[in-house]
């Protein structure tokens, strides 16, 4: 298994500094990896956790944009479960983007780049990515057009761009597939970008979606050559998918970044559930992007602000002099995703007195994926905005802030230290049971009790607690 350690973010004094800029990261990939570890009775490694992954696999219920508009933004906080300091918050800083019906999103043009070398022989890999793809192509439209390359020790062309008018033949080419061969990613990845240039249609969906163990093992083997390639084509309107499957050899750096230069999203697949959920659930939002480049930049008030954090997002910093640098490369948001972020914030004495002083203003700045123009557009929190006490929080800051307490000590973070996963269980349990009287239980949060419970005995047998 290869993981990065991207180390963890530790607090910045406001006097100092009182700008955090980062890209906006709709990833998903390092919770549902994890989940896999967890239910295969192991605590995943803590350099595959990225909190703000986890934080993002929920559904947090925010409104939608007002007509017209991209994104809407929803703050709150309320006091910080990290800290015993009187004068220690969590910020919430909500981003939503604006939603298209399926019958309105554009035509796609995808290349499905499939891993079929002897790696990926087993039912929870291939046999997986198949079923994913068929149900994927259940749900497209006549208009629509599917290709398909696949490699092992070499890369071959399985299925020439075909309209889903011929839906059947898709589904054969698909349910066709056998594993054969080493894995010449390189080469794989390199065909399945040449075959969707040769078939790009100007002002439809144009992606590449790609779907692999990530192991590269006979070719260039190296990350840097096929991430220039993928950048080059997503410059040129062809944005990637990837999606991981697989455990035991599995490359999680390479998928995640693969996803990142190819200006598209990283998924990670471990069940047929997130399948569902990521093919025919989020189908629009997997495929059709609303914004380029998308960057948050948050600036904090010295006058009520002591010292902040940012809980994650360690490798998606941003200069904060590239906040209006278009030719910085940063996030990309599908239709109707979300984006969520957390921060740690040291109050002042005047920060918690004044409950009309404002704390920080969140800035928004990206791009229109047809027209390239950039938009900005801003909004403030003031004190009053935060909860009295965390159980007072609204129950999906509350849920937002618990899976960060998760993931921070799944990770073994310094910002973990004072609190136990039993803890983390008890707040979640209380949660639950609000959210089911509320009528406003989804099902990944009924879940996530039964993996938080699963860590903490897991937790507790290796005396990690």
């Amino acid at each position: 298994m290869n993981f990065q350690n991207y180390g963890v973010n530790g607090f910045v004094s406001t006097a100092q500094d009182n700008l955090s800029t980062f890209g906006m990261d709709v990833d998903t990939g390092s919770y549902t990896l994890a989940r896999s570890y967890i239910h295969d009775n192991n605590l995943p490694p803590q350099d595959a956790v990225r909190v703000e992954e986890f934080v993002n696999f929920f559904n947090y219920h925010y409104a939608l944009p007002a007509a017209e508009k991209t994104f809407a933004v929803d703050i709150d906080g309320a006091n910080s479960p990290f800290s015993d300091s009187p004068n220690s918050r969590v910020l919430r800083v909500g981003i939503q983007g604006y939603d298209i019906p399926e019958e309105a999103r554009k035509d796609a043009v995808l290349t499905f780049v499939i891993d079929v070398s002897g790696s990926m022989d087993m039912e929870n890999r291939l046999g997986l990515v198949k079923r994913s793809l068929a149900k994927m192509v259940d749900e497209l439209r006549p208009t629509d057009s599917v290709g398909i390359v696949v490699y092992g020790s070499t890369a071959w062309t399985v299925l020439s761009p075909t309209a889903l008018s011929e839906k059947q033949k898709v589904l054969d080419a698909i349910n066709a597939l056998q594993p054969e061969g080493s894995t010449n990613a390189a080469e794989g990845i390199a065909l399945g970008y040449q075959e969707a240039w040769k078939n790009f249609r100007e002002g439809a969906l144009n992606r590449v979606i790609l779907c692999s163990d990530g192991v590269a093992n006979v070719g260039m083997t190296e990350p840097g050559g096929i991430l220039d390639t993928v950048a080059q084509y997503a410059d040129k309107g062809i944005y990637m998918t990837s999606v991981g499957v697989g455990m035991g050899n599995y490359n999680d750096v390479l998928m995640e970044q693969l996803a990142d230069k190819g200006d598209g999203f990283y998924a990670y697949v471990d069940s047929d559930s997130q399948a569902d959920k990521l093919f025919l659930h989020d189908l629009t939002g997997t495929l059709q992007t609303i914004a380029k480049d998308a960057k948050i930049q948050v600036e904090f008030n010295p006058a009520t602000v002591e010292r902040y954090r940012l809980i994650g997002y360690e490798n998606r910093a941003v200069a904060d002099n590239d906040f209006r640098n278009d030719q910085v490369d940063a996030g990309e948001v599908g239709a109707g995703h979300s984006v969520t972020a957390l921060y740690e914030v040291d109050l002042t004495n005047e920060g918690q007195q004044n409950n009309d002083a404002a704390i920080a203003t969140v800035h928004l700045r990206w791009l229109d994926p047809e027209s390239e123009k950039a938009t900005e557009m801003s909004q403030s929190i003031t004190v009053q905005a935060l909860a009295t006490t965390l159980k007072e929080a609204n129950p999906y800051t509350r849920l937002a802030i618990i899976s960060a307490q998760y993931a921070e000590l799944l990770r073994g973070s310094e910002y973990g230290e004072g609190y136990e996963l039993g803890t983390v269980l008890s707040d979640l349990q209380a949660l639950r049971d609000q959210l089911s009287a509320q009528q406003t239980l989804d099902p990944e949060v009924s879940e996530f009790v039964d993996l938080v419970w699963n860590a903490n005995k897991l937790a507790a047998a290796q005396g990690q607690q």
